[in-house]
C-alpha cells in the first residue's frame, strides 16, 4: 500500500448518479472481453484506487472485494471469444459494457467510459474520457473489477488448455503464447478474427 495522496475525482458530474465503465482484455488472442460498471457514493475517495495496470495482483483483489463492499452498485458484462469473432472488439467491449449497465441495481444518470468511443446506451448521457481509469475512482474501481474477474476466468481457462499458460499470461499476445499456438494449434477459446502469430504461418487445425 502507499502513502502518496491519490489525485482521481470523485465525479465528472456533480449531483448526478454517475457509473463509470471501463473493460479488460481487449488487446488478447484469447478468452472473453469483461466491461464492469461501478456507481460508487458521492464524494467516495480511496488512498490507493487506481488504474487497474498500474496496481499490483494482491491489491486488485483486495481492492475488488472493498470495491464491492463500498458501491451502491456494481456490475459485470462479458462477451465471449465467439461474440468477438462475430462482431469486432471495438463493439464487443461497447456490448460488454452495455450488458454491465443493464445489470446494474440502480440506473445511472450519467456515464463516463474508459477511452474515446461509446454506443449511446439508451438515453442517458455519457461523457468518454481517454485514460479515465486514472482520472475517476468509478471508471478506475470498474477497471478493477473488468480486470480481476476476467483473470479468474482466464486462469478456469487454463485448466483445460495449461500449454498456453493462461494463467501467466491471461490470453495476451506473448511470445510464450504465440510460440504454443504454433506448436499445439488453436482451441475453442482463441479469437479466430485476430492475428494469432507473428509471421501469420498456416495453422494445423
Amino acid at each position: 500500500m502507499s502513502d502518496i495522496k491519490n489525485t482521481l475525482l470523485s465525479y465528472y458530474k456533480e449531483n448526478y448518479i454517475e457509473a463509470g465503465c471501463d473493460e479488460a482484455g481487449r488487446g488478447c488472442l484469447a478468452g472473453p472481453v469483461v466491461a464492469a460498471a461501478v456507481i460508487l457514493p458521492e464524494n467516495f475517495t480511496h488512498p490507493i484506487l487506481n488504474d487497474s495496470k498500474k496496481i499490483n495482483e494482491k491489491n486488485r483483489y483486495l481492492l475488488r472485494k472493498e470495491i464491492e463492499e463500498l458501491a451502491i452498485a456494481y456490475a459485470l458484462g462479458i462477451i465471449d471469444n465467439i461474440g468477438i469473432d462475430e462482431t469486432n472488439i471495438l463493439k464487443a467491449s461497447i456490448m460488454a459494457m452495455h450488458k454491465a449497465l443493464d445489470l446494474l441495481k440502480i440506473n445511472p444518470q450519467h456515464i463516463i467510459i474508459d477511452g474515446n468511443k461509446f454506443i449511446k446506451y439508451k438515453k442517458i448521457p455519457h461523457q468518454c474520457i481517454v485514460k479515465g481509469d486514472s482520472k475517476y475512482y468509478s471508471i478506475a474501481a470498474a477497471s478493477i473489477l473488468a480486470k480481476t474477474y476476467r483473470d479468474d476466468i482466464m486462469l478456469e481457462l487454463h485448466q483445460k488448455h495449461p500449454e498456453y499458460k493462461w494463467g501467466k499470461n491471461k490470453g495476451y499476445p506473448t511470445k510464450e503464447h504465440r510460440q504454443a499456438i504454433k506448436e499445439y494449434g488453436t482451441t475453442p477459446f482463441h479469437r479466430m478474427t485476430f492475428r494469432l502469430l507473428d509471421d501469420q504461418l498456416s495453422l494445423d487445425f
